[in-house]
């Protein structure tokens, strides 16, 4: 690298200036005041350092760079020339010049408002770089809520759906329910009424044996005085002589004594079931005869195996030689005993 060649030795000669001052030299060379500018000065790129200068430049002279020195301490007040000589003229270099030799852009008028500004554009960059991270942050955040609410509003909307269709389907069976009970109660009233209609009929076709009477035996009753053990048919106690009437309209099939039942009288229906009318005082009817419904076949009496005079009543359908229960057989034909 090139360099200025050496100044040849001077003699030295003690000083009696200030700040080893003594006036101007002859083996130093011409003096010239140093004034840098914008044009004088090359920019210089990377980092913040002054080039070396070839020939003739700022570090050829130790004396530019006591001048630069006396400069920057007079600026600073930290001392000051005090001789007898008038102050030696120094121009500061154009803040401008300098922020263009160590890389930076054109600053504006004051270093203070320049450095300032610096620093609140790095302040500001990073306050926008930061607003910028947290506004993104946010918007990320508030995109999760959004669907984390649409999920939570979906879900909602199906559960709500789900118990809405299983209202309405618990609601359709109640109503499918309500509307069957109905209509079972319903045909249940319309057979009642049917039924009644029919035993209205039928009432009409049959009619008690006795008009008056006390019920004093019922089938099934258990005792010693009947050979079977038991009770085997209706017993209507009536006053010997008490007329018996036909149940219904039939063919007298037997008329005549029968041991334990005294005197009988069977009236067979068109249907095979033949009623057996016991203990009778007298018979008015005789065998293959035809009555109809209320006709007189004998009165009541007392004879036979009997504690007394009644009619005994039995029913066995078909000609059956064992008997049924006679009052359930009554009130089915519309009778009342």
């Amino acid at each position: 690298m090139a360099s200025n060649p050496p100044a040849p030795p001077a003699p030295f000669v003690p000083s009696t200036e200030p700040f080893g001052f003594a006036g101007r030299r002859t083996d130093e060379g011409p003096w010239e005041e140093w004034n840098p500018t914008e044009d004088s000065l090359a920019p210089v790129r990377g980092r913040h350092r002054v080039a070396k200068q070839r020939g003739g430049g700022l570090a050829r002279s130790s004396t530019v760079l006591g001048v630069g020195v006396i400069a920057a301490v007079g600026a600073g007040g930290m001392a000051s020339a005090n001789t007898g000589k008038p102050p030696v003229s120094i121009s500061m270099p154009d803040l401008a010049s300098v922020a263009h030799v160590f890389g930076g852009s054109e600053a504006p008028k004051g270093s203070a408002t320049a450095l300032s500004d610096v620093a609140t554009t790095s302040e500001g960059t990073a306050r926008g770089a930061g607003e910028a991270l947290r506004d993104r942050i946010m918007a990320q955040a508030e995109s999760q809520q959004v669907q984390i609410d649409g999920k939570s509003q979906a879900a909602t909307e199906a559960a709500l759906a789900k118990q809405i269709d299983d209202a309405a389907a618990k609601a359709e069976k109640e109503a499918a329910t309500k509307a069957a009970a109905a209509k079972e109660k319903a045909e249940a009233a319309a057979k009642k009424a049917a039924e009644a209609v029919k035993l209205a009929e039928l009432a009409k076709q049959f009619q008690l044996p006795v008009v008056s009477y006390t019920i004093t035996g019922t089938f099934g009753q258990a005792g010693s005085m009947w050979s079977s053990g038991y009770h085997t048919g209706l017993d209507f106690a009536a006053p010997t002589g008490t007329l018996i009437k036909a149940i219904h309209s039939g063919t007298i099939t037997q008329a005549g004594w029968a041991g334990a039942y005294g005197y009988r009288t069977i009236l067979t229906l068109d249907d095979g079931t033949e009623l057996w009318f016991c203990h009778q005082s007298s018979i008015s009817v005789s065998v293959g005869q035809k009555v109809g419904t209320g006709d007189v076949i004998g009165r009541i009496g007392a004879t036979g195996n009997v504690t007394g005079p009644h009619l005994h009543l039995e029913v066995h359908p078909d000609g059956q030689a064992t008997g049924i229960d006679p009052l359930p057989w009554l009130r089915s034909k519309g009778l009342n005993p």
